[in-house]
């Protein structure tokens, strides 16, 4: 297991956990949560935010709040 800030352009991984913090709500809101399929397609030229497609949607996040999200590469 790897946070999901780690993952690269073009990795896939599962969300197997994510750390109670104060950004977990929001992640929740936008459908990462245990167990859903996260790909890594974009990242800025100064590695953060990156983009991940979720749920059919493609959503930036900074690395720090990506940190506290693992996932299982695929």
């Amino acid at each position: 297991m790897i946070p999901l800030s780690e993952l690269k352009v073009g990795q896939k991984g599962i969300v197997s956990y994510i750390e109670n913090t104060e950004v977990k709500r929001r992640f929740l809101e936008i459908g990462l949560v245990n167990g859903i399929f996260v790909e890594c397609i974009l990242e800025s030229p100064f590695k953060s935010p990156k983009a991940y497609f979720i749920k059919g949607a493609s959503i930036a996040i900074r690395n720090n709040d990506a940190s506290y999200v693992m996932v299982e590469v695929i």
